[in-house]
């Protein structure tokens, strides 16, 4: 059935599925012929919902991808909506038997000697940027920072344009004159004139964050493995650590843990304790003063050449719809694959979105040891969600429902999309480092910023971000690139969307065809020679995960 501009109207992703997808919007009453068969729609389809293909009973299961996503609540006729009150999330139980899944890799010719522009470190890493970093090592000095902050960015041609200060202004301007606010139209003008002063030097970030003290040492510690691993980051030339001094996370900690991770590090690295100086004036303005000079340093750092096995992408989805596991994830999926077999890194977190897909990437781990771990992460995070009454199973928000997600299983199995097909060459806890080629999963929340922050803690370089219905997601150190799933939104908040999958939906082009384009796009925004909205718009989203409940 096709609608009438020819476009498809419903899809069965599985042939062992026994829903059906709506791609355009259906009326109650629309005959659809599938298979062979004529169903009669018995309510209205929006667009990324599902309808039954058979008569269901009470308890059947409900299959999706071709995996068991959900089961009926009751007697469910043939042509009916998927709905919450019909269906409930139910995933069918894992163990691994083994690498069972050998993997096709696809063809690389048009990418196996293609390079990027990046930033080669000592230790043989390539960054896709070049920052200088500002590390508190407790919340008591975030005020320090903003103040720092406010001091150089500007001065150094790196303030984000405030397009509203001009808005707020002609809108006081307006009261003061007896004028209607509502008179005051507003205008989107670029009001940053200033031009950079380091042209190596992509940015200065500023690690804000609500920790390192007054929490459990446990969470003064994963911090401190956090802080860490961004001070290692590929794409950090330097950073600045501030200091109180009476903490719980203390400097030595931080520093051990940076030896641990990298005994060869060797970026500068300025280290300032208020408590042991004169003057917040003196910790202020030497902090500014040492970072000067480092900045000058690393501004010698140019880009030059790297092969594209030097690339680590994370990807990841947030505000998700019932497209996402049709267009951009299993593009960005098949991105994934591509990088897989050119040698470089996929990061594949949010085990709460995992939920369902579990045997699918257990058939696809290499060895036992690998497996072994991802079923510990994934059942032990689990069991502790439920001990506080939650569970995966209640990760899907009102959004992801009201577009087309009505179970955790649905959500997952689409969100698995995104890792592609390669082979899992390892699991890594929270800020483990990726130190193998090919796909490895990253055990983070599905909330989306604590997502990203660990992806980049793990290593990734650029981040692929997809999103059905618009997330405004950065990361302070790793270029985050937003792909939209349908061009509705990527039209609508084309402020914020990089990249637009809608064709896939509408058959114009293959996800074949959409993932190299994504990968295009990478190597482009690697080289610093397109640079993605989140950046753009200084999204620099950063929260740490306390181990506690997050999904």
């Amino acid at each position: 059935m096709n609608n009438k501009n020819g476009q498809q109207s419903f899809l069965q992703i599985h042939p062992g599925d026994n829903v059906l997808v709506a791609l355009t919007d259906l009326p109650k009453g629309a005959a659809v012929q599938h298979n062979g068969v004529e169903l009669v729609l018995l309510d209205a389809i929006a667009a990324k919902h599902k309808f039954f293909i058979h008569d269901m009973k009470h308890g059947d299961d409900v299959i999706m991808y071709g995996t068991l996503v959900g089961k009926t609540q009751h007697e469910v006729a043939q042509g009916s909506l998927m709905t919450t009150a019909n269906t409930h999330h139910a995933a069918n139980a894992y163990v691994y038997n083994g690498f069972t899944q050998p993997w096709q890799a696809p063809d690389v010719t048009q990418f196996r000697n293609r390079t990027f522009q990046g930033y080669h470190r000592s230790d043989g890493r390539v960054g896709t940027a070049n920052y200088w970093l500002f590390v508190p090592m407790v919340f008591c000095e975030n005020r320090n920072l903003d103040i720092i902050k406010d001091a150089m960015l500007k001065e150094l041609g790196y303030a984000q344009s405030n397009k509203y200060e001009r808005y707020t202004k002609e809108l006081l301007t307006a009261y003061k004159t007896g004028q209607e606010p509502g008179s005051v139209s507003f205008h989107p003008v670029n009001t940053n004139s200033a031009d950079r002063v380091f042209a190596n030097v992509d940015g200065i970030k500023f690690l804000n964050h609500p920790g390192g003290c007054g929490g459990t040492r446990q969470d003064a510690a994963t911090l401190s493995a956090l802080l860490a691993a961004y001070a290692d980051h590929p794409n950090v030339g330097g950073v600045t650590v501030l200091s109180l001094g009476c903490q719980h996370l203390q400097v030595k900690n931080f520093l051990t843990d940076l030896h641990n991770r990298n005994p060869s590090f060797d970026k500068p690295l300025f280290v300032f304790e208020q408590q042991k100086m004169e003057s917040e004036e003196q910790l202020i303005s030497q902090a500014i003063q040492k970072t000067f000079e480092g900045l000058i340093r690393i501004n010698q750092i140019e880009r030059k050449p790297a092969p594209l096995s030097a690339l680590t992408i994370g990807v990841k989805c947030g505000g998700s719809d019932g497209f996402s596991g049709i267009s951009a994830n299993p593009a960005v999926g098949y991105t994934s694959d591509l990088l897989a077999a050119l040698g470089g890194k996929v990061l594949l977190a949010e085990f709460p979105e995992l939920c369902g897909a579990e045997q699918m990437l257990l058939d696809r781990c290499v060895n036992k040891e690998i497996a072994s771990r991802f079923i510990y992460l994934m059942e032990s995070y689990n069991e502790l969600a439920q001990k506080l009454g939650s569970g995966f199973h209640m990760n899907p928000s009102p959004g992801n429902i009201k577009d087309g997600l009505i179970t955790d299983a649905i959500k997952s199995t689409g969100a698995a999309k995104k890792g592609g097909t390669s082979p899992v060459e390892d699991v890594l806890d929270y800020t483990e480092p990726a130190t193998k080629a090919g796909l490895n999963l990253v055990c983070t929340p599905g909330n989306d910023v604590e997502a990203t922050t660990g992806k980049a803690a793990s290593g990734a370089t650029l981040i692929l971000f997809t999103t059905g219905l618009g997330t405004p997601t950065g990361n302070p150190v790793c270029p985050t690139i937003k792909v939209a799933t349908n061009t509705a939104l990527a039209t609508r908040m084309s402020d914020i969307i990089d990249i637009d999958t809608g064709s896939i939906i509408r058959g114009e082009k293959t996800i074949e065809q959409m993932g190299a384009e994504i990968l295009e796009y990478c190597i482009r925004a690697a080289s610093g020679e397109e640079i993605p909205k989140a950046v753009q718009l200084g999204q620099d989203d950063f929260i740490p995960w306390k181990r506690g409940v997050s999904l």
